[in-house]
This record gives C-alpha cells, structure tokens and sequence, in this order.
C-alpha cells in the first residue's frame, strides 16, 4: 500500500492531492488548492515577484505539513509556466528545496500538455473521433488533439489568463476595444492551433478543470440544481453563450454576485471566456465536455503506471 502525494504548482493555483493506492484501488486521502497568484506582477516580465515567492513557499510549507501528517512516501512536485519561463525560476526551486525539502520538477509545455491528456482519459472517455481538449493556466494554454488511443497533436502557447488579463484586460467590464485586440492577438498565436483544427476537424471541445469547472458550477447555479459528484460533464453551447454575455457585460464586483463564481477565477475568467469564445468562432464544434481532472491527475497516472520515478 502506497501513499502518493501530487503537488501542482500552478500560475495561480497550487493544488495538493494525496492518495493511498492498493493495487487497483485508489483513495483520496486528502485534495486542495490555494490561490497563490504566483505570476501575479511580474509573469509579464518573466520574473516572480518576492511577493509571490512568499505566498508559494507559505503554502508549501503547508503542503509539506499535510504531507507529513499523513506519512505520505512518495511525493513529486511539478511547476509550470511561471516557474519554467522566470529568469530566477531556478534560484527559487533551490529555495524551496533548501527551506521545504520539496524537489520541484519544472515541466515543459509538451509534457504538460501530456500530463492534461492523461488526466482526462481518466475522467471520461474520449471517444473514437478526434476531439480537442483545451487547458487554460494563468500561464500557458495547453490543446491536444487526439481520441481515446491517440494523441495527433499536441502544444503549450504561452498565452495563459494572467499574461492576457496584464495584455488585454484594461477596463471593467471589458471593452469591446480590449476584446478586439485580444482577438486580434490570437488570430496570430494560435495559427497553427487552427491549422491542425482544420485538419483533424474534431466536433467536440473537452475543457480541463480550471475556468470550465466554475463555468459547470455557474451553469447549475442557473438552473437552481444541485451539480452532481461525477468527473465529467456537458456544457452545452447556448449555456455558454449565456455565461459568456453575462461575464464580459459586468465588472468585478457584479462578477462576484453570479452564483457560482469563486474570488480566485473572478478576475481571470473574463479573458478565459474569451479565448473559448474565439475557438468557438473559429471552429464549429458541437459541445463542450468538461474534465474535472486535469495536470496532477495526469502525474498521479503516470506514477502509478511507473512512468514517473519518484
């Protein structure tokens, strides 16, 4: 019997699952996430900020007490896009092993974007047709293209929520201005996204956790239903476009009021809707899946499958 501890080390989000693993069996043990805004202030100079090494090494300090309590073996940390791009991205992964004891393994895009893959597989079933599945971080975007046995295609675009919220976001509620220049911005970024679209022409969007979890948890709260404990979900397109103008049309503090919205997506969200939106307009799909799992889901396969040595 195994204890396995997955630390993700998000741009905004630093989660903590803790399992007990009995051959086939797994039981979480313990699953969290803090905001920790780790990109905040200085992704856009490919820095990060004391501020927030502060705030990241609170927290795994904590992670690390959780760890301990619950006697866990085997642990593996992985950072991505803030801590891969930072000029002293290194100096703070020695920091943290120095005052945590925590080793963080800084991922690539491509082995991101292949830990998602594996964690929707084991939320839901791709299907024999090819289907794009979207990840939106605050640093990176990760799309695959792929069905349940293979991955077509793959990439990381460094063109995560808070590097576009710092490009594009200028007022609030968003101007049309500010959603044009967005737009504008990713016709050029995501050519050869929309290349491999046409090529593949996969109908159905599968979102990985993230800003499509508060989108489904938005959705329920319209309908005034209880949002059942399952791995997936549907989000159908006239529900987005519902969410869709009602987010860009309100500012923060109207934001906040939609049942459903949570403080560490309130701010993001606004362009990640956007980003969707643009993939809607620029390919005809005719639904959106959503994957509660994601990255560390992903990690936890691979561990388990022996892929990942820890």
């Amino acid at each position: 019997m195994d204890k396995i501890a997955v630390i993700d080390i998000g741009t905004n989000t630093f989660h903590l699952l803790v399992v007990e693993v009995a051959g086939e069996d797994i039981q979480v043990i313990h699953k969290e996430k803090i905001s920790v805004m780790l990109g905040k202030g200085g992704i856009s100079e490919a820095r990060i900020t004391d501020a927030a090494q502060s705030r990241a090494l609170e927290t795994l300090k904590y992670f690390k007490g959780k760890i301990e309590e619950y006697q866990v073996g085997k642990v593996f940390a992985s950072a991505t896009s803030a801590m891969r791009n930072a000029i002293n991205g290194k100096e703070f992964v020695q920091k943290v092993l120095k005052e945590t004891d925590i080793k963080i393994n800084v991922i690539s895009g491509k082995e991101e974007a292949q830990f998602i893959h594996k964690g929707v597989k084991k939320a839901m079933r791709i299907g024999q047709k090819p289907a794009l599945i979207m990840d939106i971080g605050g640093g990176s975007v990760e799309f695959i293209v792929c069905d349940e046995q293979n991955i077509f295609w793959l990439e990381s675009f460094e063109i995560g929520a808070q590097r576009l919220l710092d490009k594009f976001h200028k007022h609030d509620p968003i101007s049309k201005i500010d959603i044009n220049n967005l737009y504008g911005y990713l016709e050029e970024e995501l050519k050869p996204l929309l290349n491999e679209l046409k090529n593949w022409n996969p109908h159905e969007l599968i979102g990985s956790s993230g800003t499509f979890d508060t989108l489904v948890d938005m959705a329920y709260a319209r309908k005034n239903k209880a949002k059942p404990n399952n791995n997936s979900f549907s989000l159908g397109l006239d529900e987005f476009q519902l969410l869709f103008d009602e987010i860009i049309h309100k500012n923060r503090e109207e934001r906040m009021a939609i049942p459903g919205m949570i403080e560490m997506r309130v701010d993001m969200i606004v362009v990640a809707i956007c980003l969707i939106q643009f993939l809607l307009q620029h390919h005809e799909f005719n639904v959106i899946q959503v994957s509660t799992y994601a990255l560390k889901e992903g990690v936890l396969e691979a561990i388990i499958q022996k892929e990942i040595t820890v």
